[in-house]
């Protein structure tokens, strides 16, 4: 049985980035856009389902109902010393870094607070499958409401989390949407910036959204069993 996939960008340049090159056919799913295209990995759905957390939660779970073998997050983000600009990450963990409460020693995240959860494991095998086919660098890729722009964010969230490799807004998003509905989750990132000091005229977008394009093309050349990834 070939793979059914979903990828959930943030906004349409990330999307059309994932589908460059292909012909998809277009529908409406839940009031969302949904551009499938038929690879030879298997089935692949692309919808830009928002900025942040909560939109791609929400659009996530709107689409999984139809049945996938594993969500993806993808789209571009922040990296750090691990991840240099242009590099394919691919996460191992996603962490909801920025959850929590502020209180007079700093930063205490939602994990500390007794809450809950801030840390998730990403599905082992479809982790494996898509650093293999694109040569990512794995690591924790942090989830933010809002993108760092100082050097001192920068160094406390590494401190925090000193696995992470990159930054990103809708990971655990769709972490939390697929794991309650019992479907796999991964997350591809590819870098356009240093994690810190917002220098936008020294961010590489467009050379980012390219190495996105071209790691799909490498993760979807080759068939993907659905739930025993290769």
């Amino acid at each position: 049985m070939s793979a059914r996939i979903l990828v959930v960008t943030a906004v349409t340049a990330e999307r059309d980035a994932v589908l460059a090159g292909r012909r998809p056919a277009t529908g409406m799913v839940a009031g969302l856009q949904v551009h499938r295209v038929l690879t030879p990995a298997g089935l692949l759905d692309v919808v830009c389902g928002g900025v942040g957390p909560v939109a791609a939660a929400v659009s996530t779970g709107c689409l999984l109902p139809a049945g996938y073998s594993v969500a993806v997050s993808a789209g571009i983000g922040g990296g750090f010393p691990a991840a240099g600009v242009g590099a394919v990450v691919v996460a191992d963990t996603v962490v909801h870094a920025d959850l929590g409460a502020e209180t007079a020693e700093g930063f205490v995240s939602m994990a500390e607070l007794g809450w809950g959860a801030v840390r998730y494991p990403v599905d082992p095998g479809w982790a494996a499958a898509l650093s293999g086919r694109t040569g990512a660098v794995t690591g924790a890729v942090l989830t933010v409401s809002t993108v760092t722009g100082s050097q001192q964010r920068a160094d406390r969230l590494l401190a925090s989390y000193p696995d992470a490799v990159a930054e990103g807004m809708e990971g655990v998003g769709v972490c939390l949407a697929a794991t309650r509905a019992g479907v796999p989750f991964a997350e591809l990132r590819t870098i356009a910036n240093p994690v810190g000091p917002r220098h936008r005229e020294s961010w590489r977008v467009s050379e980012a959204l390219a190495a996105l394009g071209a790691a799909f093309d490498r993760l979807l050349a080759e068939p993907l069993a659905a739930g025993a990834p290769a």
